[in-house]
């Protein structure tokens, strides 16, 4: 007595069948995490404009937009209050631009500042150090611990101020 042909082929199918529905297929590049990058630029100037006139002007040597976010490398910004506002990062969220590493402030006709850590809002024009940092116009030196600067009316207020100020005799 043999198999029959009909009972080997059902036999046959049955275990095709049963061993395809226990494979589960993955596709390994899912798993991992996927590269969130939206956009990738070097040697790029951005140019902030209204309907009326210019806002700002920024290089940058390297960007990447990442999830919404706009991370600026060796960033040179500049607008009609400041000559030049450089970092070496600079990430843009919302208003404000986040500025960490050798940050240095040219202000027009102003103080010259230098500082390692800063934010700047561009609806207010103003520039809050959080770190430790140095002011200099001519012979004039402030030092101190943190600031908040209006690029507009060119107000600084200050906390732990040392400043050598020279002024005109009269």
């Amino acid at each position: 007595m043999g198999l029959k042909l009909e009972i080997v082929i059902t036999l046959v199918i049955i275990v095709i069948l049963s061993a395809a529905f226990m494979v589960k297929i993955t596709d390994n590049v899912s798993d991992e995490k996927r590269d969130a990058k939206e956009l990738e630029f070097t040697d790029t100037t951005f140019i902030e404009v209204d309907t009326e006139t210019m806002q700002g002007r920024a290089f940058s040597a390297y960007g990447i937009r990442e999830q919404g976010v706009l991370t600026l490398y060796d960033l040179m910004y500049h607008t009609n209050n400041i000559e030049l506002l450089s970092a070496k990062q600079g990430t843009y969220k919302n208003d404000r631009i986040y500025l960490d590493g050798n940050i240095t402030l040219n202000q027009k006709k102003g103080f010259y500042y230098t500082a390692e850590h800063a934010v700047y809002d561009k609806k207010t024009k103003i520039l809050d150090i959080t770190s430790v940092f140095t002011g200099k116009m001519n012979k004039n030196i402030i030092h101190g611990y943190t600031m908040r600067y209006d690029t507009q009316k060119k107000e600084a207020f200050g906390k732990q101020i040392e400043a050598v100020v020279y002024t005109t005799e009269k």
